[in-house]
């Protein structure tokens, strides 16, 4: 299930921000003055996602949607899940849901999602093109090789090759 983030949920951020797992492909762990800031903003963010499970509604991950700097300020989807919920599909059912949502809550043709993951992040490329996204674009960024996968009508054209 996935609801507004709320701050009881800032335990479980806190793991997913400061996991060297969680965070390997996105610049690491995050800390100090960073870390504090990201705790006493996240909650009530608009279309930051705390994805729940079973009977408890335990927090086990996030999606969120951002305008993307990137792409003319197409939403940016970005997600991340506690490594004991890697591999159930979990991810899976919850960006689909998120990517869904986008697609149909806007008028076509604009209804448009773009997500940007490492190229060396394969769990996260197969979750991407599992869900329906498509790779349009690879660049570097921050010293690594990139991939921006894309949904919907987002102007941008398909990569050949």
């Amino acid at each position: 299930m996935l609801r507004q983030a709320r701050a009881d949920d800032v335990d479980v951020y806190t793991r997913l921000w400061t996991d060297p797992e969680v965070r390997r492909f996105l610049g690491g762990p995050v800390e100090g003055g960073r870390l504090r800031l990201r705790q006493q903003r996240f909650a009530g963010r608009p279309r930051v996602f705390s994805v729940t499970r079973g009977q408890d509604c335990s927090v086990i991950g996030t999606v969120a949607l951002d305008a993307a700097d990137r792409c003319g300020g197409r939403w940016e989807m970005s997600y991340s899940f506690l490594t004991e919920c890697w591999g159930r599909g979990y991810g899976r059912e919850a960006v689909a849901a998120v990517v869904g949502w986008v697609l149909d809550a806007a008028p076509a043709p604009d209804a448009s999602l773009i997500a940007v993951t490492q190229e060396a992040n394969v769990r996260s490329r197969r979750l991407l093109d599992a869900v329906g996204l498509r790779v349009r674009e690879r660049f570097v960024e921050s010293g690594a090789s990139q991939v921006l996968y894309a949904a919907g009508g987002t102007g941008l054209t398909a990569e050949t090759g």
